[in-house]
């Protein structure tokens, strides 16, 4: 079902150089979300995590305590980017506004990722708040390159594009989501931010073979890894799954969190957690577990020398 050209990925243009994540962190390779009820804790304990998210939109005000308290941590972590409201996937022109204030926030802070979502959420006259799906089709692939080759052009970098869960999918599409994916990036330059609980959450909803979306994305492209929890509900007798990140990351996402580790390598990864915010205690938890599935499949690696 997910077959995908592997032809190798290259920039449009030439990006400006951005930070390098193995050498601001080291070999710690899992963060958190970085959510304001934690804020004082992490400068009080300084916890041993290798870098924080944040939604840039939370941070496009001038001041105030958001950035007071960004400024401080960044200090002593690394610091990612993730969009909500770009509205990459939308057929109209992208929102220069809020496109300049999130390349005056990269510039301030200078993340060592920048990601958004494949999705759209508003047109010029309505904004709504969640990201919605688009249909996988030559014309909003195009489109879509247009907007990543824009977004990547003003900040002046390569950006990473993350799949979404999805609830419903459109008739007469001439990709499945992991071609559209592999094209968008061999056409933009941009990488893939791959959501693990993304793609479990979509193809319990749709049927779809999670380790075969898996095995139709190159390694190469792949930029970073997101773990989070959703919950299930029943609708007219079916069983939904809604990505919410609300809960701990479920038993079967952490099997196949291993399985992606063992197929594109050792990535960047989140735990993402932005609804039911728990202690910081309990994302150092799932930070941990993150960190023992990667240091198992290293050492699988290194002991069969590859």
């Amino acid at each position: 079902m997910f077959a995908s050209s592997h032809a190798k990925q290259s920039f449009p243009r030439d990006f400006l150089s951005q930070p390098s994540f193995e050498k601001m962190v080291g070999e710690n390779m899992v963060g958190v979300s970085l959510k304001a009820q934690h804020y004082q804790t992490i400068l009080e304990q300084l916890p041993p995590l290798g870098w924080f998210e944040v939604h840039c939109e939370n941070y496009m005000g001038a001041g105030g305590a958001p950035h007071y308290y960004l400024g401080r941590i960044a200090e002593n972590y690394p610091i990612s980017f993730h969009g909500v409201g770009m509205s990459l996937g939308s057929c109209q022109r992208l929102d220069k506004d809020h496109l300049f204030k999130l390349r005056e926030l990269v510039d301030r802070y200078c993340p060592f990722l920048v990601s958004e979502h494949l999705a759209w959420c508003g047109t010029e006259q309505r904004y709504l708040n969640d990201l919605l799906p688009m249909p996988y089709t030559a014309e909003s692939l195009d489109v879509l390159v247009r907007h990543v080759d824009e977004m990547q052009t003003t900040l002046r970098r390569q950006i990473l594009i993350e799949n979404p869960s999805s609830y419903l999918e459109y008739r007469g599409q001439d990709y499945d989501e992991a071609a559209f994916l592999v094209e968008l990036a061999r056409r933009s330059g941009c990488k893939i931010l791959l959501d693990i609980n993304n793609i479990y959450v979509s193809s319990c909803n749709h049927g779809w073979d999670a380790l075969a979306y898996l095995r139709s994305i190159p390694a190469d492209i792949v930029g970073e890894i997101h773990l989070a929890g959703h919950h299930v509900r029943q609708w007219r007798g079916q069983e939904i799954r809604i990505d919410d990140h609300g809960s701990n990351v479920c038993e079967a996402v952490w099997a196949l969190f291993e399985n992606a580790v063992g197929m594109v390598g050792i990535k960047p990864t989140l735990v993402e957690w932005d609804s039911n915010v728990p202690s910081l205690l309990t994302l150092l938890q799932e930070a941990g577990r993150a960190s023992l599935i990667m240091d198992k499949i290293s050492d699988r690696v290194g002991c069969h020398g590859g």
